[in-house]
């Protein structure tokens, strides 16, 4: 089931949906007693690192405590990381099984009694479901074999943004995504699926940044009246609300100035709006109105990515429930 086009819904109809243990009410106005502390292993590449770039602020606000060990590989998909855990198994001398800090995904699993372990797939084969078979799976068990305490959580990545160089040019096999909407509707499908197969939860970031995205106020609107030909540095088409790096400003190998596009990464907005909807899937607090903003991002625009994080949350908690009841 997919995620309805962004709009907000009456606090007490999300509330009837019957919200779990990670969403938090907007209502919520009980008192902290206590610090919360979460320990979390993710397994991932930049995206990860991306989204969860600002986690560790937002739970400071909040009082908490976050014990983060992240697994960061370029561009590493889920067979990738996969594959060094069974490259360990099979040799533990295999550098192959090793990360760069010379450890494996074992050695990590056992480091610490995390509480949350997550996983995602690269994100240029998030539209293909046929990629994250069976290396999810394997990933999941492992996981369970070797962190028996932790929550495993798919951390769902997102879109590129419109204007990115993958849309602009004719798809190199069939079931490319042409266009942003079909890339952020095969993701989705193909994390609730694997989510489904797997029983496990999701981190709902890709969700946040679509709805963020295409929101008729907030959203990204693309510049078509910038002259790239004529443009010299530092002139940047107008990328207001973008939640990508987007168009930048780099020096080449040949020391000239060239305009690039980076459509895949989030931006400090876009870090942002991940990490509050991290944020709220493990500590169970909604991030609207934390003390802790960007310098970069107005507090009025900072408010609505609260807001999408937060309705993106329990969107997928409703939505988990709604299947778990379907099931009985």
């Amino acid at each position: 089931m997919l995620p309805p086009t962004f709009a907000p819904k009456p606090l007490a109809l999300l509330l009837s949906l019957g919200l779990g243990w990670y969403t938090a009410s907007a209502a919520d106005t009980t008192p902290k007693d206590a610090t919360k502390t979460v320990r979390l292993l993710t397994i991932g590449n930049s995206f990860s690192r991306n989204a969860t770039h600002f986690l560790s602020e937002l739970a400071k606000a909040g009082g908490n405590e976050l014990i983060h060990q992240p697994i960061v590989v370029g561009g590493a998909s889920l067979e990738l990381h996969a594959t060094k855990a069974l490259a360990h198994e099979r040799d533990r001398k295999d550098e192959m099984g090793l990360y760069s800090n010379g450890l494996s995904l074992k050695d990590m699993l056992r480091a610490e009694r995390w509480e949350f372990v997550t996983i995602q797939q690269a994100s240029i084969k998030s539209h293909d479901i046929g990629t994250y078979r069976p290396f999810a799976a394997h990933l999941n068990d492992y996981v369970r074999q070797h962190a028996p305490h932790a929550k495993l959580l798919l951390h769902q990545t997102w879109a590129y943004r419109r204007d990115d160089p993958r849309f602009m040019r004719p798809a190199t096999k069939a079931g490319e995504p042409a266009t942003h909407e079909a890339m952020y509707r095969g993701l989705a499908e193909a994390y609730r699926t694997i989510a489904r197969e797997l029983d496990t939860g999701l981190i709902p970031v890709g969700d946040a940044f679509y709805w963020a995205d295409t929101d008729p106020q907030w959203g990204y609107r693309v510049d078509t009246k910038f002259d790239f030909e004529a443009a010299h540095s530092p002139a940047l088409p107008d990328q207001a609300h973008s939640l990508h790096i987007g168009w930048r400003w780099q020096r080449s190998t040949e020391g000239a100035m060239r305009l690039s596009m980076d459509g895949h990464h989030a931006n400090i907005a876009g870090e942002y709006l991940g990490a509050c909807v991290w944020y709220e899937t493990l500590f169970g607090e909604n991030p609207v109105g934390s003390a802790f903003v960007p310098s970069t991002i107005t507090p009025d625009y900072a408010r609505f990515l609260q807001e999408a994080a937060h309705r993106a949350v329990m969107q997928a908690q409703a939505s988990a429930t709604s299947r778990k009841a379907s099931a009985r």
